[in-house]
């Protein structure tokens, strides 16, 4: 048993769930630039490269957006994308479940790029997690499965925190005109 394959996933677990956790959108993307790192290797190692590929390609995403979202970053990862997912399937000739792998970094770059708040990112990336977790399934990743189920509880658990203390700060506002 290949003992470095766990250890990535659990390390980009652990690091992803603090990185859902941020109140920023580029704290957000520097913690999760490592988790994507990680999570990449784990999946190289399992051989699943459409999930490998799209990970490096977003880890380096993350942290570039982190300075520069502008409408050429954002074309640059997406041509990225799609140049490195015909690659797979027309040299490779690997099974049409990469076309799941690239459509969730397909959305992950849209949204790391573009979106500029925290709760944003958490609303769209809920497709993108959902994606992942249908091809962790599907190439046997335990650690990618626990890794996108984690993602949508914190997500889910986040947005939820996030609804409560708009709704308290509703009820101060109201009162505070009664008075």
């Amino acid at each position: 048993m290949d003992y470095a394959v766990h250890i990535f996933g659990a390390l980009a677990l652990i690091i992803n769930f603090i990185g859902y956790r941020q109140e920023t959108v580029n704290g957000y993307r520097l913690i999760s630039a490592f988790a994507l790192a990680c999570l990449s290797i784990h999946f190289f190692m399992l051989g699943a490269s459409a999930a490998g590929i799209g990970l490096a390609i977003g880890a380096v995403r993350n942290i570039v957006a982190i300075r520069y979202q502008s409408i050429s970053v954002l074309l640059v990862f997406v041509l990225l994308n799609i140049v490195f997912c015909l690659w797979e399937w027309f040299v490779l000739q690997n099974s049409v479940v990469l076309f799941i792998a690239y459509t969730a970094s397909l959305i992950f770059t849209v949204g790391s790029i573009i979106l500029k708040s925290a709760h944003a990112i958490r609303r769209w990336f809920i497709l993108a997690e959902s994606l992942m977790l249908i091809y962790s399934i599907l190439v046997l990743s335990p650690f990618g499965v626990l890794f996108n189920v984690s993602n949508l509880i914190s997500i889910f658990l986040k947005l939820r925190s996030e609804k409560r203390l708009a709704a308290a700060a509703e009820v101060g506002v109201a009162k505070g005109m009664q008075e």
